[in-house]
């Protein structure tokens, strides 16, 4: 039997879906929030295809938020709008599973998602926040196109084997990721690479209990 030992998610299009933004991202629903998706979008298609500007691009984001009170964005991205079958899910995992998240998004909404689900880590991209402000300032955690080297240093500050994480996600990002785990889910996948990697595809996500359960009676 294959033993997962981990079960690690994305967060933007996974665990959560702001609709109406790219990618249905926390990125842009924060920018959404203060007023500013036009300038978010027109950064995000100026980086987006430059794979070693990930870093200017979070910079560049996180500085249209400079000076806006948190108090604010909260009031238009929380509640997290959680996929359908979410904490269902999730609970059904919970006590069998250590529980985290990996993603190229924001920490507001990861350690927000985190705290509500009962998880044991988020790891997501910081915004600098002085006096319930945001500064624009940012820190690069997981930069988009290196999530693989992100979950490998998960799996060894966790003390876990590749071959023991259950990652799932949803977009061209988490390709890399879903090829060094022991068993990948693509949720809603909205690229086709994702779907030829992933070792099982669903559109319903309170089938992912099942859908581990299975694999590792199978392996």
């Amino acid at each position: 039997m294959g033993q997962i030992k981990a079960v690690i998610f994305d967060l933007d299009g996974t665990l959560v879906r702001y609709r109406g933004v790219e990618f249905e991202s926390s990125w842009g629903a924060i920018a959404a929030a203060i007023g500013k998706d036009e300038e978010s979008t027109r950064l995000l298609s100026l980086y987006l295809e430059q794979h070693n500007a990930y870093e200017q691009w979070v910079a560049a984001d996180a500085a249209l938020l400079a000076g806006i009170s948190v108090s604010k964005v909260a009031g238009h991205v929380f509640p997290p709008p959680y996929a359908k079958g979410v904490p269902e899910a999730i609970a059904r995992l919970r006590g069998t599973y250590r529980l985290g998240i990996l993603s190229s998004g924001v920490d507001l909404v990861a350690d927000r998602v985190c705290e509500d689900l009962e998880l044991e880590f988020a790891v997501a991209n910081r915004l600098i926040i002085e006096d319930g402000h945001f500064t624009g300032g940012s820190e690069t955690i997981v930069d988009l196109w290196k999530k693989a080297e992100v979950m490998r240093e998960i799996a060894t500050e966790r003390g876990l084997s590749l071959s023991e994480i259950c990652y799932v996600g949803d977009h061209m990002n988490d390709v890399p990721v879903m090829e060094i785990v022991g068993f990948g889910i693509a949720f809603n996948p909205k690229d086709d690479e994702l779907e030829r990697v992933a070792d099982h595809v669903t559109r319903d996500f309170a089938e992912i209990p099942e859908l581990i359960a299975a694999f590792e009676q199978e392996s």
